[in-house]
């Protein structure tokens, strides 16, 4: 019986990126629920063999704005209670994050562009391993940040905030980053974030691109790697 995903995107150009051949390769059927149009309250959150949340530029504390954000926590909410099989990424991430109890909070600074992160001992012993080679940058593109939530593990942080990946019971790993992206579907990146781009200091469209250019390849390889290797441990 083939095995399903559940991917939740909040905006179209943020998809599961290099993660989704991988998920092809071990026997993944994927299906996209799209948040705001379709109907969160009528998922089963315990039937996907994976679930997979994915980003967005809304904020996790945002759901007078957007009401979808409620049935959306319920659903992490039960899927981590019965702890099952779970990826957050980027708001995602955020949203794992309270659905575990802790704060979700705009940060001090914007984090967007290229970077490597800092493996706690934890994550030096986890999927994530494979970004100490060469100190492989990862895509940052997030302005709030988390509490690391009670009986979670963080595994890596940066200068800028210091969690930046947790692991959660036996199945959830919740990234802030952007360990998917894939550099042929940047652009959209840049043409759907222009307005975020363009009143964040220090950041440009041109360095991103040369950016994009330098370390996509390094990316390209270890991005899926750690992916493989987090569904291959997961319980069956």
């Amino acid at each position: 019986m083939q095995k399903t995903v559940l991917a939740i995107r909040h905006v179209h150009f943020e998809d599961l990126g290099s993660f989704a051949p991988v998920l092809t390769k071990e026997g993944y059927e994927v299906q996209y629920c799209e948040a705001g149009d379709e109907d969160l309250a009528a998922i089963d959150p315990l039937r996907p063999d994976l679930v997979a949340v994915l980003g967005g530029p809304i904020g996790a504390y945002e759901e007078s704005a957007y009401p979808f954000l409620v049935e959306e926590l319920k659903l992490l909410e039960a899927r981590l209670k019965a702890d099952r099989p779970t990826i957050g990424i980027c708001l995602g991430s955020q949203l794992m994050a309270r659905a575990l109890g802790a704060c979700v909070y705009p940060g001090h600074q914007k984090e967007i562009g290229w970077g490597p992160v800092r493996l706690t001992p934890a994550g030096q012993q986890s999927c994530l391993h494979h970004l100490a080679r060469e100190h492989t940058p990862v895509l940052h593109w997030h302005g709030d940040t988390f509490d690391l939530p009670q009986g979670a593990t963080r595994l890596a942080s940066t200068d800028v905030y210091e969690n930046q990946a947790f692991s959660w019971g036996q199945g959830a790993l919740a990234l802030q980053f952007h360990l998917e992206a894939q550099a042929a579907n940047l652009e959209r990146w840049f043409i759907g974030h222009a307005c975020e781009l363009a009143k964040t200091n220090g950041v440009s469209v041109p360095q991103l691109r040369e950016d994009t250019r330098r370390w996509k390849q390094r990316l390209a390889t270890c991005g899926p790697c750690c992916f493989e290797e987090w569904l291959r441990q997961l319980p069956q």
